[in-house]
């Protein structure tokens, strides 16, 4: 399975960078800044690959266990990620333009409250996988390893 040093290093840098974009876009004049583009498609591109290292490595492997509520679990974070997917996706066509690598805010008081809610969601997401998954993949790994032995 993947090695959760990768997951709570991917999770720390959302997390950062999660915090220097709320930051930094509080203040209009720095949503238009290279700077802060940067940071913002940095961010989203790391949300993305998170998730779908979570879906692929960890939900995918637990979906086809034997027990029903480990299934139940991997398919709840495999909906509720979908979703976290639809929403991003809808939030980061709505707020960028990813041909001249800028956010196209017209709104400022509309992309905040977007922003917190979406930022929000993925926090929410990223302390769910880390108060849940992980534990629950820890123990099947412990499981396993008792019964080889």
């Amino acid at each position: 399975m993947v090695v959760f040093a990768q997951l709570h290093a991917q999770n720390h840098k959302i997390t950062e960078l999660s915090n220097v974009f709320m930051y930094l876009v509080r203040e209009r004049s720095m949503c238009d800044t290279d700077v802060a583009c940067d940071v913002f498609f940095d961010l989203t591109n790391r949300v993305k690959e998170h998730m779908e290292l979570v879906d692929r490595e960890l939900c995918g492997k637990l979906i086809s266990h034997p027990d029903q509520s480990v299934k139940n679990t991997a398919n709840r974070f495999l909906s509720g990620s979908t979703e976290i997917k639809r929403i991003f996706s809808s939030y980061v066509k709505e707020w960028c333009s990813h041909k001249r690598h800028a956010l196209t805010i017209s709104d400022h008081a509309s992309f905040m409250q977007d922003t917190e809610q979406m930022f929000a969601l993925v926090m929410d997401r990223l302390q769910r996988e880390t108060e849940h998954l992980y534990p629950l993949i820890r123990k099947l790994e412990d499981s396993d390893k008792q019964q080889v032995a």
